[in-house]
Parts: structure tokens; sequence; C-alpha cells
């Protein structure tokens, strides 16, 4: 059996997660309190294995904040009785999240007339964090939109090979923050910067010109080499201790150039391993 615990913060795409866990073949439900987990595992999903034999829970900050305290206690009887669990929680940044709301006008679940919505966002991050530390994924939804993330559910989540670890690259810019759900960050901003060539400025890091340029570079091929070695070796480490998904974030100044050539790189060395490769560019229009 498998069951997935998906919370976060409001606002941060946890209905779009269960809905496309439900295009996955799960059982979803939504806002499940927590102090009904242990009846619902109990009476429900090891008395009917077969309709629940994968199920996804949603839970948030509508529960009680005494209950969301209480979540590792619900955990270590999840598994006591040897259910597969993961815990999904996600996140997005703080602006991110006062101009969703903004946006779509609703109302925050913590908000009243005492508590304002930037008020409302930390407490909710504050109850939360009991859920957030059992998670063995983080999504940052900051700079996603609906499409992205009902694909970054199902890579990550919903069709994937649990019996090894998933691997996911990143290219991202650091002048628009660094990845908040990322493992591993590595900076490329040392190497030679293609931008400062004319020619390859509007281009990219997978486009030969560029691939061509960097291929030439000695330091580029260092660090590739480095980084290479190092999941290499460590790999093994974090599946042996149950770790199923991995995800390395390969930063420079813009994420057009630099990053996206390395993480291109790693993903053609990694991809015909065992392991599920799984790319993203983070600042490259129209990709995920």
């Amino acid at each position: 059996m498998k069951l997935l615990i998906v919370s976060g913060l409001s606002g941060s795409g946890k209905s779009i997660a269960l809905d496309t866990l439900e295009d996955c073949g799960y059982y979803c439900i939504d806002n499940l309190p927590v102090t009904l987990l242990a009846d619902f595992i109990n009476h429900v999903m090891l008395v009917d294995t077969k309709t629940y034999a994968k199920t996804a829970i949603g839970i948030d900050a509508r529960n009680q904040s005494d209950s969301l305290a209480r979540f590792s206690d619900s955990m270590a009887l999840i598994y006591a009785k040897g259910i597969d669990c993961e815990v999904i929680f996600m996140q997005a940044e703080e602006a991110t999240l006062l101009k969703r709301y903004s946006e779509t006008r609703r109302k925050h679940p913590l908000t009243d007339l005492n508590i304002p919505l930037k008020e409302a966002l930390i407490i909710e991050r504050e109850m939360l964090t009991p859920i957030a530390r059992h998670a063995s994924v983080i999504i940052d939804t900051s700079r996603t939109h609906y499409h992205q993330l009902r694909e970054l559910i199902k890579d990550q989540i919903g069709e994937r090979n649990t019996k090894h670890i998933s691997l996911q690259f990143q290219s991202f810019g650091f002048k628009h923050g660094v990845p908040l759900d990322a493992d591993f960050v590595f900076d490329a901003r040392a190497l030679p910067n293609p931008y400062w060539r004319p020619e390859l400025r509007g281009q990219t890091g997978k486009d030969q010109d560029v691939i061509s340029f960097l291929q030439e570079q000695p330091l580029v091929n260092e660090l590739f080499q480095d980084i290479a070695q190092f999941l290499e070796r460590w790999i093994p480490r974090f599946e042996a201790e149950g770790r199923t998904y991995l995800t390395v974030a390969i930063g420079c100044t813009g994420g057009q150039h630099r990053s996206v050539y390395l993480v291109e790189s790693l993903v053609n060395l990694f991809k015909n391993t065992y392991l599920k490769v799984i790319v993203r560019h983070r600042e490259l229009l129209g990709q995920a």
C-alpha cells in the first residue's frame, strides 16, 4: 500500500497536486483532520486494501494547531502498520503567496479581523513545521504555473518508480533566487560566461554554439566532473537511508547559459543508469 500525505502553505498548489495525483490513480482525500488519520488507516485503508492501495491525503492549516503538533505520533502509527508513506510538502515565497491571494481574492484560512494575511502566512508556516520535518519531497512553486506544476507532480510523485531514487536536475538564475526545494545547490558563476559574447548572449545552454564554447573551457569540465563524482559517490548512500527523491540545483547569474549546459550534461550522464532522471530549467520560458 502507498500513502502520500500532501501538505504545505495555503496558495502553494496543494489542490492542483491532489487533482494530479487523482489522475494518476490515487484515491484522494482533502483536508482530513489529523485526529482522524488513525481511524482512517485502521478502519478504511486496511479494511479495503484494493480501493485504497494508492491513497493521497491532504492535511493543512485548517487543522487545529494542537493536533498538528502531534503529527509525529500519527507517522509512527503509519510506519507501525507497515504502510509505505511519503510526506509531500509544498511551499512558495511570501511575495508569491501574497500576489496569488490578491489575484484570486480568496480568504486565507487563518485570517480574521485581527490577523492580516501577511501575519497569517507566518503563523501557518509555524503550524505546519511538524509536518514539514517529515517531508521526503519539498516542492517550491514560486515560479511554477498550473501546467508546469502538474507535470512536476507527475514526474516527482505520481508516476515514478519508487524502487529507486528519482534524481531531478534543475538550472536556475541566482538573480531570481535560490530554489527552496533543492537538496544540493552548486554555483556555476565562477565559470566563463557566454553572456559576454554578443553572438551567444541571446542563446541558451541548449544551443550548439553555447555548448561548443563551454566545452572548450577547462573550468567548466572540472566543475562538471566534480559534481558528477560527488553524486556517483553519495546517491547510493541516500538510497540506503530510504530517500526516494533528490533535487540537484545548479545556478548561474541568469539561469540561461552555464547552469543549463551543466544540467543537460549531467542528465546525459545519468539518464542511462537505473535512476529516474528529471530535468527542469526554471528560467527558460515554456519549460518545466
